[in-house]
Protein backbone atom coordinates (compact mmCIF):
# COMPACT_ATOMS: atom_id res chain seq x y z
CA UNK A 1 0.00 0.00 0.00
CA UNK A 2 1.60 3.44 -1.14
CA UNK A 3 1.96 5.95 1.88
CA UNK A 4 0.14 9.13 0.91
CA UNK A 5 2.12 11.92 0.88
CA UNK A 6 2.21 15.28 2.77
CA UNK A 7 2.37 18.04 0.63
CA UNK A 8 3.20 21.54 0.97
CA UNK A 9 1.46 23.76 -1.52
CA UNK A 10 3.14 26.75 -3.02
CA UNK A 11 0.80 29.33 -3.60
CA UNK A 12 -2.50 28.78 -1.95
CA UNK A 13 -4.35 31.69 -1.77
CA UNK A 14 -4.24 31.52 -6.20
CA UNK A 15 -7.56 30.17 -8.14
CA UNK A 16 -5.23 26.46 -8.85
CA UNK A 17 -4.08 26.84 -5.24
CA UNK A 18 -7.06 27.08 -3.84
CA UNK A 19 -8.76 24.24 -6.04
CA UNK A 20 -5.82 22.05 -4.84
CA UNK A 21 -6.70 22.53 -1.02
CA UNK A 22 -9.84 22.59 -0.89
CA UNK A 23 -9.38 18.47 -2.66
CA UNK A 24 -6.71 17.65 -0.09
CA UNK A 25 -9.29 18.81 2.71
CA UNK A 26 -11.48 16.72 1.42
CA UNK A 27 -9.54 13.49 1.11
CA UNK A 28 -8.57 11.97 4.62
CA UNK A 29 -5.85 10.11 3.18
CA UNK A 30 -4.14 13.44 2.01
CA UNK A 31 -2.58 15.78 4.53
CA UNK A 32 -1.47 19.60 3.69
CA UNK A 33 1.35 20.56 5.18
CA UNK A 34 0.93 24.23 7.05
CA UNK A 35 3.28 26.78 5.43
CA UNK A 36 6.67 27.69 6.45
CA UNK A 37 6.63 24.21 6.99
CA UNK A 38 8.05 22.96 3.70
CA UNK A 39 10.91 20.21 5.35
CA UNK A 40 7.94 18.74 7.21
CA UNK A 41 6.40 17.69 3.19
CA UNK A 42 6.88 14.41 1.22
CA UNK A 43 6.51 16.63 -1.82
CA UNK A 44 5.75 20.34 -2.79
CA UNK A 45 3.43 21.18 -5.64
CA UNK A 46 4.04 24.84 -6.82
CA UNK A 47 1.23 27.05 -8.97
CA UNK A 48 2.18 30.43 -8.05
CA UNK A 49 4.33 33.24 -9.75
CA UNK A 50 8.33 32.61 -11.62
CA UNK A 51 10.15 34.49 -8.93
CA UNK A 52 8.24 32.16 -5.56
CA UNK A 53 9.07 29.35 -7.41
CA UNK A 54 12.70 30.40 -8.18
CA UNK A 55 12.61 31.24 -4.13
CA UNK A 56 10.61 27.56 -3.09
CA UNK A 57 13.35 25.25 -5.35
CA UNK A 58 16.18 26.99 -3.55
CA UNK A 59 14.61 25.15 -0.08
CA UNK A 60 13.33 22.26 -2.16
CA UNK A 61 16.74 21.58 -2.75
CA UNK A 62 18.13 22.26 0.49
CA UNK A 63 15.42 19.76 2.23
CA UNK A 64 15.77 17.39 -0.55
CA UNK A 65 12.35 17.36 -1.51
CA UNK A 66 10.61 16.62 -4.93
CA UNK A 67 8.25 19.43 -6.72
CA UNK A 68 5.51 19.74 -9.04
CA UNK A 69 5.78 23.13 -10.87
CA UNK A 70 2.71 24.23 -12.67
CA UNK A 71 3.52 27.63 -12.62
CA UNK A 72 3.78 29.21 -16.14
CA UNK A 73 5.28 32.26 -17.67
CA UNK A 74 8.97 30.95 -16.66
CA UNK A 75 11.77 32.45 -18.68
CA UNK A 76 14.92 30.85 -19.81
CA UNK A 77 17.12 31.69 -16.87
CA UNK A 78 15.00 30.10 -14.17
CA UNK A 79 14.05 26.98 -16.85
CA UNK A 80 18.03 26.11 -16.80
CA UNK A 81 17.99 26.57 -12.70
CA UNK A 82 14.94 24.14 -12.94
CA UNK A 83 16.78 21.13 -15.10
CA UNK A 84 20.24 21.97 -13.11
CA UNK A 85 18.44 21.10 -9.97
CA UNK A 86 16.74 18.16 -11.41
CA UNK A 87 20.19 16.05 -10.82
CA UNK A 88 19.75 16.63 -6.96
CA UNK A 89 15.45 16.28 -6.47
CA UNK A 90 12.74 15.10 -9.05
CA UNK A 91 10.89 17.61 -10.81
CA UNK A 92 8.18 17.37 -13.19
CA UNK A 93 7.18 20.54 -14.79
CA UNK A 94 3.49 20.54 -15.98
CA UNK A 95 1.75 23.34 -17.71
CA UNK A 96 -1.04 21.60 -17.67
CA UNK A 97 -2.22 18.58 -15.42
CA UNK A 98 -5.16 17.55 -17.18
CA UNK A 99 -5.60 14.09 -18.67
CA UNK A 100 -7.64 15.39 -21.82
CA UNK A 101 -4.26 17.51 -22.71
CA UNK A 102 -2.58 14.37 -23.35
CA UNK A 103 -5.35 12.95 -25.41
CA UNK A 104 -5.49 15.95 -27.35
CA UNK A 105 -1.62 15.45 -27.81
CA UNK A 106 -2.35 11.71 -28.90
CA UNK A 107 -5.05 12.66 -31.63
CA UNK A 108 -2.67 15.42 -32.86
CA UNK A 109 0.27 12.95 -33.08
CA UNK A 110 -1.85 10.48 -34.76
CA UNK A 111 -2.75 13.26 -37.32
CA UNK A 112 0.43 14.27 -37.99
CA UNK A 113 2.33 11.05 -38.57
CA UNK A 114 -0.70 9.81 -41.21
CA UNK A 115 -0.81 12.68 -42.93
CA UNK A 116 1.57 13.22 -45.82
CA UNK A 117 -0.18 16.68 -47.21
CA UNK A 118 1.45 20.36 -46.04
CA UNK A 119 -1.08 22.21 -43.77
CA UNK A 120 -0.43 25.16 -42.02
CA UNK A 121 -1.86 25.01 -38.10
CA UNK A 122 -3.26 27.33 -35.33
CA UNK A 123 -3.69 27.48 -32.00
CA UNK A 124 -5.93 29.14 -30.37
CA UNK A 125 -6.35 29.04 -26.54
CA UNK A 126 -8.89 30.76 -24.32
CA UNK A 127 -8.66 31.63 -20.72
CA UNK A 128 -10.10 33.79 -17.84
CA UNK A 129 -8.72 37.23 -17.68
CA UNK A 130 -6.75 37.37 -14.69
CA UNK A 131 -4.46 34.93 -16.30
CA UNK A 132 -1.14 36.88 -16.44
CA UNK A 133 1.18 34.62 -19.13
CA UNK A 134 -0.29 35.14 -22.61
CA UNK A 135 0.21 32.73 -25.07
CA UNK A 136 -0.84 29.67 -22.33
CA UNK A 137 1.44 27.70 -20.89
CA UNK A 138 0.21 24.76 -22.41
CA UNK A 139 -0.33 26.68 -25.98
CA UNK A 140 3.45 26.94 -25.97
CA UNK A 141 3.42 22.90 -25.34
CA UNK A 142 1.65 22.39 -28.11
CA UNK A 143 3.29 24.39 -30.53
CA UNK A 144 6.34 22.70 -28.99
CA UNK A 145 5.13 19.27 -29.60
CA UNK A 146 4.28 19.41 -32.94
CA UNK A 147 7.33 21.18 -34.23
CA UNK A 148 8.85 17.86 -32.21
CA UNK A 149 6.93 15.38 -33.35
CA UNK A 150 6.30 16.59 -37.13
CA UNK A 151 8.82 13.97 -38.90
CA UNK A 152 7.46 14.30 -42.03
CA UNK A 153 7.82 17.94 -41.74
CA UNK A 154 4.20 18.81 -43.61
CA UNK A 155 3.59 21.46 -40.86
CA UNK A 156 4.99 25.23 -42.90
CA UNK A 157 3.79 27.37 -39.93
CA UNK A 158 2.19 27.37 -36.31
CA UNK A 159 0.54 30.11 -34.81
CA UNK A 160 -1.17 31.37 -31.36
CA UNK A 161 -3.72 33.28 -30.63
CA UNK A 162 -4.76 34.44 -27.11
CA UNK A 163 -8.21 35.14 -25.97
CA UNK A 164 -9.24 36.40 -22.67
CA UNK A 165 -12.69 35.80 -21.10
CA UNK A 166 -15.07 35.83 -18.14
CA UNK A 167 -15.68 31.97 -16.78
CA UNK A 168 -13.59 30.14 -18.45
CA UNK A 169 -11.10 27.67 -17.00
CA UNK A 170 -9.55 26.72 -20.20
CA UNK A 171 -10.13 25.74 -23.89
CA UNK A 172 -7.37 25.14 -26.43
CA UNK A 173 -8.26 24.61 -30.21
CA UNK A 174 -5.75 23.38 -32.66
CA UNK A 175 -6.49 23.73 -36.46
CA UNK A 176 -4.75 21.63 -39.39
CA UNK A 177 -5.42 23.93 -42.77
CA UNK A 178 -5.18 22.31 -46.07
CA UNK A 179 -5.99 24.28 -49.10
CA UNK A 180 -9.38 23.55 -49.24
CA UNK A 181 -10.26 21.89 -46.04
CA UNK A 182 -9.45 22.02 -42.19
CA UNK A 183 -9.43 19.42 -39.26
CA UNK A 184 -9.74 19.97 -35.76
CA UNK A 185 -8.82 18.98 -32.12
CA UNK A 186 -10.20 20.53 -29.42
CA UNK A 187 -10.04 20.43 -25.75
CA UNK A 188 -12.17 22.03 -22.92
CA UNK A 189 -11.93 22.02 -19.51
CA UNK A 190 -15.10 22.67 -17.77
CA UNK A 191 -13.82 23.37 -14.13
CA UNK A 192 -10.27 23.74 -12.59
CA UNK A 193 -11.00 19.89 -10.69
CA UNK A 194 -9.70 18.62 -13.75
CA UNK A 195 -5.94 20.46 -13.11
CA UNK A 196 -6.03 20.43 -9.62
CA UNK A 197 -6.63 16.24 -9.19
CA UNK A 198 -3.58 16.15 -11.81
CA UNK A 199 -2.13 18.05 -10.19
CA UNK A 200 -2.15 15.88 -6.91
CA UNK A 201 -1.58 12.77 -8.74
CA UNK A 202 1.45 14.14 -9.93
CA UNK A 203 2.26 14.83 -6.60
CA UNK A 204 1.77 11.26 -5.42
CA UNK A 205 3.85 9.68 -8.41
CA UNK A 206 6.95 12.60 -7.79
CA UNK A 207 6.69 11.30 -3.87
CA UNK A 208 8.36 7.93 -4.61
CA UNK A 209 10.57 9.10 -8.01
CA UNK A 210 14.35 9.73 -8.15
CA UNK A 211 16.08 13.18 -9.06
CA UNK A 212 14.91 13.94 -12.93
CA UNK A 213 12.92 15.67 -14.70
CA UNK A 214 9.64 14.65 -15.72
CA UNK A 215 6.74 14.96 -17.66
CA UNK A 216 2.52 15.01 -16.43
CA UNK A 217 2.63 12.25 -19.29
CA UNK A 218 5.38 10.15 -17.34
CA UNK A 219 2.75 9.29 -14.60
CA UNK A 220 0.82 7.24 -17.13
Amino acid sequence: KIKMPKIFLNGETGKMGSCISSLIDNDDSLELVKQDFLKNADVVIDYSHPDSTASILQECILFHKPMVIGTTGIKKDLANQIIESSKTIPIMQAANTSKGIMNLKESILQFISNNTHHVECHIKEIHHKEKIDSPSGTAIELKEFIRNNDKNSIVKSINITSIREDDVFGIHEVTFNFENNSVEFKHEALSREAFAMGAISAAKFMSISKPDIYKFSDIF
